[in-house]
């Protein structure tokens, strides 16, 4: 078993917007499933490379979803865009057999994805997706019932670096970036910066405005749900530990999950981590690695 060497960068219009998307193992596609993988608000594509690195020879997809890494930026002002653009992008590239890995807002619009085109896809790995209780929408979230009318605090994110590795040397002792697997954080510093466009320096791939936009809107697609009752596929839910009862909007260690979600799938398992925090993907690369290939080892031919 080797692992995927670098990816190859690439481009395309989905939904009125360029998005960026890198792909591993090209020369697989077609004789195994295609690995899409999906990251959480504020990241990147490349925050998947640490998981990556432990997968065999197939074919793998990582997109910057809108307003994320080197896609177009947009602010959100909906939380279905996400998984309209998934389902678009699958279809725009003709993914057949399809295991979707999301994590946080990325397994949110997976489900959606799934859901709007069933054809492509053979099952679902959700890591600690950000999907609340059907009652948790009809009372319109948390954040903002949290917030009211103010900006979330992401807004005021220190934006501009002179580089990556200050951002790694000022984040890298700090929760709950302290946790992170080292090339993990590194990875996150290094993709998740620009050029600034007036040439001092760097900002950030995901501008503070836009994230906030995304946690703002976080209540807004109950029809999820829908998507959820919809889906035929297995799915594993991966749920990290239990929020505190009195939580912080800025505590983004803890899970967001309905811990009855997995249940509501049709075939829905789920797998708990009580000490591990949201960021399991940059947290334990290897172990996720093995879960979301142990989803896809019935595949002939798969790593």
């Amino acid at each position: 078993m080797t692992a995927p060497r670098h990816p190859t960068q690439h481009r395309t219009h989905v939904n009125g917007i360029d998005l960026t998307f890198f792909e591993w193992g090209a020369s697989f596609r077609g004789c195994a499933p295609t690995l899409l993988l999906a990251h959480a608000t504020g990241f990147h594509a490349r925050c998947w490379d640490q998981v990556i690195r432990h997968f065999g020879d197939c074919h793998v997809i990582a997109l910057d979803q809108r307003g994320h890494g080197r896609s177009d930026k947009t602010e959100i002002t909906h939380w279905r865009v996400f998984g309209e653009d998934l389902a678009t992008f699958v279809r725009a590239l003709d993914l057949r057999d399809v295991v979707g890995v999301g994590h946080s807002m990325g397994g949110h619009a997976m489900a959606d994805a799934a859901a709007a085109c069933p054809d492509y896809f053979r099952r679902l790995v959700l890591i600690d997706p950000v999907i609340a209780s059907a009652e948790h929408y009809e009372a319109g979230g948390w954040v903002i019932a949290t917030l009211g009318k103010h900006q979330h605090p992401t807004a005021k994110r220190k934006n501009r670096f002179t580089s990556p590795e200050e951002m790694f040397e000022r984040f890298k002792d700090r929760m709950p970036y302290s946790l992170f697997h080292p090339e993990a954080l590194r990875d996150y510093c290094t993709y998740g910066l620009l050029p600034a466009e007036d040439g001092a320096g760097f900002v950030l791939a995901c501008p503070p405005t836009t994230e906030a936009s995304i946690y703002m809107t976080s209540h807004t697609n109950a029809a999820v749900h829908e998507s959820i009752r919809a889906l035929e596929i297995p799915v594993l839910v991966l749920r990290a530990m239990e929020p505190p009862p009195e939580r912080s909007v800025m505590d983004f260690t803890s899970s967001p999950t309905w811990p009855g979600l997995a249940q509501e799938f049709r075939k829905g398992r789920e797998i708990y981590f009580a000490d591990r925090t949201h960021f399991l993907p940059m947290e334990i690369p290897e172990s996720v690695a093995a879960l979301i290939l142990g989803e896809t080892s019935d595949a002939a031919g798969l790593c």
